[in-house]
């Protein structure tokens, strides 16, 4: 019985050191990996340029490439339209920059700055995007709106305006301080959207990401919302993300719309397919 007392002591004392060596070994993987310690002057991105170079990303090594040897350069205040059927790699592009996944081949720079080298927060606070699925967290309008607290009243209200929902707030008996539920839930998908076109106004990136982001509105409030971005965002980098193209996560075609269409390439039947050719 004493024998059989020792030896559970010895294996639970040898599962202990086996536990905290891994304990000690990730600790030392975590303090020699290098540090993202680049530093950025108070006002970049300043321009906005794109410069994506032999780019490749996959969600999990093995898995087939989401994007692969994507190179393209993205003038400052150009508008760019990128475009393909579900599961193109669309939406990877944007989870690319944000570096939501790290790269597994290439670089993407943003103002000639390899952003591997930046800190999340500060890449992630210089650029502003509208998802197809906006996020609304719990708490007042404002909140969702300013959640630094940085604008005034005046500003949010201005932002409102210019993303056409000032009417349905003001008619709203706490008007900025209406509490949204978790996720918006108390809110239609459009409204949602329309507050993440007011808080992108109110941050005054110069990179801005369009994710499907008037999937939810009809066609009058859409031409309203595209009214605004060209507007607004005219001193702006804007991407903009939409469906229907047969490609994938690769760049088939760049150059101006009317240049595509006289092509005849893949462009031109996605045009051809909706009616507008």
């Amino acid at each position: 019985m004493q024998v059989t007392g020792i030896l559970s002591w010895i294996v639970r004392s040898w599962t202990d050191v086996e536990n905290n060596i891994v304990s000690v070994e990730r600790v030392q993987e975590y303090a020699n990996t290098p540090k993202e310690n680049a530093h950025l002057a108070a006002d970049w991105p300043t321009t906005g340029s794109i410069q994506f170079e032999d780019y490749g990303l996959q969600y999990r090594k093995g898995l087939d490439w989401a994007l692969k040897g994507i190179s393209v350069n993205i003038q400052d205040k150009e508008k760019v339209g990128i475009v393909g059927r579900t599961g193109a790699g669309k939406s990877s592009l944007a989870l690319a920059i944000f570096r939501i996944l790290e790269a597994a081949s290439g670089r993407i720079y943003i103002d000639e700055v390899d952003i591997a080298q930046l800190g999340l927060r500060d890449l992630r606070s210089r650029i502003t995007i509208i998802p197809q699925d906006p996020v609304l967290f719990s708490g007042s309008l404002r909140m969702n709106l300013d959640p630094f607290d940085d604008c005034s009243d005046e500003e949010l209200w201005r932002a409102l305006e210019l993303a056409h929902l000032s009417a349905f707030v003001r008619a709203l008996p706490d008007t900025l301080q209406h509490q949204c539920c978790e996720g918006g839930e108390n809110l239609s998908v459009g409204q949602r959207q329309l507050l993440c076109l007011a808080r992108a106004l109110l941050r005054k990136s110069k990179i801005l990401l369009l994710d499907e982001a008037t999937a939810a509105v009809d066609l009058e409030m859409d031409q309203l919302i595209q009214s605004t971005i060209r507007t607004h965002f005219n001193h702006c980098t804007v991407l903009t993300i939409a469906h229907r193209l047969n490609t994938r996560g690769a760049i088939v075609e760049v150059d101006a719309p009317a240049r595509l269409i006289q092509q005849q390439g893949h462009f031109y039947q996605m045009c051809h397919q909706a009616g507008i050719v």
